[in-house]
């Protein structure tokens, strides 16, 4: 697959940092399995890991947090 941000590179597993914001809540989820263009660092995540995110991300908001940054642990 092609990139689809550059059209130049060919995205290959890897690890990004995402941010999750909602509400006043901002979320910082890190090792975050991703397909990462080489070129550009454009990323994509698929379904699963983006399920994990949210409910992550959602979970803080429940807490009451205002800032939070954890590291996403493998499946």
């Amino acid at each position: 697959m092609k990139c689809t941000d550059c059209k130049e590179g060919e995205p290959k597993p890897g690890k990004v940092t995402v941010s999750y914001d909602k509400n006043d809540t901002t979320v910082v989820i890190k090792d975050v399995p991703a397909l990462v263009c080489p070129v550009c660092g454009a990323y994509y995540l698929d379904l699963d890991t983006t399920d994990e995110i949210a409910r992550i991300g959602n979970a803080a908001v429940k807490n009451g947090a205002v800032v939070e940054i954890v590291r996403m642990k493998a499946a």
